[in-house]
């Protein structure tokens, strides 16, 4: 395997575990608003459970990409997926402003990860 290929692979690798580490996090905003202050126990536990798995794919994304730009994606992920599932899954109220907003970030973190591909670097 060529060092592009290597570093290509490398890369993916790291995004598809950011990807992870955002959808964990969904999971834990929600186990967390479930847990009513960690007085239900099965929400409480899953809660944790996310917790750790979100924090572990979070590390392993970010020992290639960049502290700052993993995570603003991880983080908008996490409030994106939490605000959108709220919506859906427990009946909290999202308004069009609120949805406008929440879709600046989507199209922010699109934009930070095309950033960090290499064609639009400019390296070959």
């Amino acid at each position: 395997m060529t060092k592009s290929n290597q570093d290509t692979a490398s890369s993916t690798r790291a995004w598809i575990s950011l990807l992870l580490a955002g959808a964990f996090e969904i999971g834990y905003a929600l186990s967390v608003g479930g847990s009513e202050a960690f007085t239900v126990l099965g929400w409480s536990v899953a809660a944790i459970v996310f917790f750790l798995l979100t924090l572990y794919f979070l590390s392993v994304a970010l020992r290639t990409i960049d502290v700052g730009i993993g995570y603003a994606v991880w983080a908008g992920i996490g409030s994106v997926g939490a605000a959108a599932f709220g919506s859906v899954l427990l009946g909290e109220q999202l308004t069009i402003a609120q949805a406008v907003w929440l879709a600046v970030i989507i199209g922010g973190v699109v934009w930070l990860k095309l950033a960090d591909s290499a064609k639009l670097q400019g390296q070959h």
